[in-house]
């Protein structure tokens, strides 16, 4: 398949070589058709830039586009790097080489994130179809992958030690993925992702997969209460009544567990006062003796 590019520069040579640096290829890989040559002005004003068209033939296909455009985006880098390009169906990767790889992939692999969301947005531009491009350096990658593996492990262990979730740092979707799939095995564990982003964090979660285990979001612990009995209704409480018990609320015990029995006496109990006897009754006149009677003995 044959493209071509057009450029411009101040005389010939320099435009043919901005295509060339762009294209990533040779003198030898491109042929060149001078649009407009470079003119000098009077005095050297009003200068006019040379405009060429390098014509080439693309190899490899999206291999290639990849190449082209990691060269063009490290010169404006100003950063020297060698590309080691492997392409298979669908998919592209990119090893980059260089004397300070630490530029490239910037605080956890933020600018090499960066880089790689560019790459594929400009390969797969105006594309019907789509391919992957995945870019290392220095084998961040796969260390960055073993990283997220033992955190998720270690979080695992402490959420099944406690029994509480543990939200995780804001991590991109790759590294969301790392830790989906290390932790998919692990009993008794489940783990979601929440936020936006790309505040976006994983929480690890206590609790069976299959069996909707259920969460009270008030203590962040699993069950959210006392267990249900198998009718449906919560067990008494301790020191309460079941369901059977037809008491009513306060109500008071038995007669024979609450009063004595009023003939029995204590064998060292005091002996009964002796109270005044008494007052006669029916006299409109034993009124005044009677309540006197009544204050003396409560008296």
């Amino acid at each position: 398949m044959t493209n071509s590019i057009e450029v411009s520069g101040k005389t010939e040579d320099e435009a043919i070589q901005v295509a060339l640096d762009q294209l990533g290829l040779t003198r030898d890989d491109v042929s060149v058709e001078i649009i407009e040559r470079a003119k000098s002005g009077f005095l050297g004003l009003k200068n006019s830039p040379a405009v060429v068209r390098v014509i080439y033939e693309e190899q490899g296909g999206h291999a290639n586009k990849v190449k082209s455009y990691l060269s063009g985006l490290f010169k404006l880098m100003d950063v020297e790097a060698s590309l080691e390009i492997t392409e298979a169906e669908s998919a592209v990767n990119v090893i980059i080489a260089g004397n300070d790889p630490g530029i490239l992939i910037g605080r956890r692999g933020e600018t090499l994130d960066a880089i790689q969301r560019l790459t594929n947005y400009s390969i797969n531009r105006g594309s019907d179809s789509r391919i992957r491009v995945t870019l290392d350096a220095e084998n961040y990658r796969q260390r960055r992958n073993e990283t997220l593996e033992s955190i998720a492990e270690k979080t695992a262990s402490r959420v099944l030690k406690y029994r509480r979730n543990v939200t995780l740092d804001p991590m991109n979707a790759y590294e969301r993925h790392i830790v989906h799939a290390a932790l998919q095995n692990y009993d008794n564990i489940t783990t979601f992702s929440v936020g936006e982003e790309p505040n976006r964090k994983i929480v690890v979660a206590f609790g069976r997969k299959n069996d909707g285990a259920r969460f009270d979001d008030r203590t962040n612990r699993p069950g959210g209460g006392r267990p249900r009995a198998p009718g449906g209704s919560r067990p008494p409480a301790r020191g309460g009544r079941g369901p059977g018990d037809n008491r009513s609320r306060g109500s008071a015990p038995d007669a024979a567990e609450r009063a004595p029995d009023k003939g029995a006496a204590s064998a060292d109990s005091e002996p009964a006062h002796e109270s005044s006897p008494a007052p006669e009754t029916g006299s409109a006149n034993d009124s005044g003796r009677k309540g006197t009677s009544q204050y003396r003995e409560w008296s």
